[in-house]
């Protein structure tokens, strides 16, 4: 299951992963509900890997959202050991976030 990430746990939950996958996303947003499941569906495949997975409410969490430059939602971000490595702006097939996780982790 993702984690829910707040202003408070980004900083450790992202900075003590290997490889971290945050998607920014609202309830209201069609494209967002559409990734749902993958992103729910990546957390489940890849935790043994060592990667986080998780999600970010930006109604709930405007200023992570502006500190990151969130304009457009879904955007899913990712991270190599702590660093913004990567981003995604849009919904897209499963495979386009399995190749960005794999590319991160040396696959």
């Amino acid at each position: 299951m993702a984690l829910e990430i707040t202003a408070q746990n980004f900083a450790d939950t992202v900075k003590n992963a290997k490889v971290a996958v945050v998607d920014f996303w609202a309830p209201w947003c069609g494209p967002c509900r559409m990734i749902a499941p993958i992103i729910e569906e990546l957390a489940e495949e890849y935790k043994d890997k060592g990667v986080v997975v998780g999600k970010v409410n930006t109604d709930e969490q405007q200023e992570l959202a502006m500190q990151f430059g969130i304009r457009s939602i879904p955007t899913v971000l990712f991270f190599k050991d702590g660093q913004l490595a990567d981003s995604m702006i849009g919904a897209a097939p499963k495979n386009f976030y399995e190749e960005k996780i794999n590319a991160l982790l040396g696959e």
